[in-house]
């Protein structure tokens, strides 16, 4: 059993891993400041004596006390929010990764930084490469998240290369599932809450620009093989089978058994127009393949989608949780 701090764990994906880290027996200290988290992702933790939450900005200075492993996973991640915390997205790419680098060296921790496939920006190659560098806008409406993430990078490896520090980074893909926000403005989420209330799919530019989307438990499980590995570079973490937009919207009428139309907008500024992992790398140092189709990974989705809209058309506004266990350190 090992103390492990989960930056960002009141998220979509923090959320997640906490669950498969407490399942595998170890106690886990969550820390999220709740700008894009939800305490409704950690509300069946409730009674949980393995799991303490604290309230807090990785931007400014905190320490748990000893901890084995950490994975920082603290960020906006949707454009809806990253465009509205804009500066709040670069600090914590920076300050705060470089914070939680810092525990990791004074503890002597591993270190798993969740990085991204928008460091590859709109890509010149496809699929996409661990060794190909990127070609992202610095200035441009999306370069917030981007050069957080990218800036990120480079600290991981500046503290593993001057200080030892045992750092991993993963690289994820487009990733959908349970939890993931329904207002968040991304693919998934916007297809299942439109077509779920009969309102028209949006889809932008022609449709036929492509993503390829991970289902959650086979992005954790990803995350935790590359955590255990001997791997330092970034490695793709993500599905490879790849969707035009209009296909992604078939497969949501599908599932949902909506008649909604698709209705096309202009394409936002840029918006990759490509996207595809390439996880040869994943595969063969991590025997790690995801399992779940775009199908079937939406069908599991649907119900938390139906509570979702449930909850709007109610007015019902998002629950949080008052008695998480919360303290400053594991000792």
């Amino acid at each position: 059993m090992k103390n492990i701090l989960v930056t960002g764990a009141a998220g979509f994906l923090g959320s997640h891993l906490t669950d498969a880290l407490l399942a595998q027996g170890h106690s886990v200290f969550g820390a999220d400041n709740l700008s894009t988290g939800s305490l409704a992702n950690l509300a069946h933790l409730n009674a949980e004596p393995r799991f303490c939450f604290l309230k807090q900005d990785i931007t400014l200075p905190f320490d748990p006390g000893p901890v084995d492993f950490i994975f920082n996973f603290a960020s906006p991640a949707s454009p809806i929010d990253y465009a509205r915390l804009g500066p709040e997205t670069l600090l914590v790419g920076s300050t705060g990764t470089v914070n939680a680098l810092n525990l990791a060296r004074k503890y002597n921790a591993g270190f798993l930084h969740a990085s991204t496939s928008e460091c590859y920006g709109d890509p010149e190659i496809h699929p996409q490469v661990e060794t190909y560098w990127g070609r992202v806008n610095p200035i441009g409406p999306r370069s917030v998240y981007d050069e957080a993430k990218r800036f990120s990078e480079a600290a991981v490896t500046a503290w593993r290369r001057y200080y030892g520090v045992n750092t991993h980074m993963a690289r994820i893909f487009n990733t959908y599932g349970p939890r993931l926000q329904a207002n968040d403005g991304r693919v998934i989420s916007n297809f299942m809450m439109q077509a779920l209330a009969g309102e028209p799919l949006t889809v932008y530019g022609d449709g036929l620009q492509t993503r390829s989307f991970c289902f959650v438990s086979d992005l954790i499980d990803g995350i935790l093989r590359l955590a255990a590995s001997d791997e330092h570079t970034p490695v793709n973490i993500g599905n490879p089978a790849e969707f035009t937009m209009l296909q992604c919207a078939q497969e949501v009428l599908a599932v949902t058994g909506s008649k909604s139309q698709i209705v096309f907008e202009p394409l936002p500024q840029d918006d990759p127009t490509r996207r595809r992992p390439d996880i040869a790398k994943a595969r063969a140092l991590l025997n790690w393949n995801p399992k779940i189709s775009l199908r079937e990974g939406l069908r599991m989705s649907l119900a938390y989608f139906q509570s979702c809209l449930a909850a709007r058309s109610s007015g019902t506004p998002d629950s949080t949780v008052a008695a998480l266990p919360r303290g400053n350190s594991f000792s």
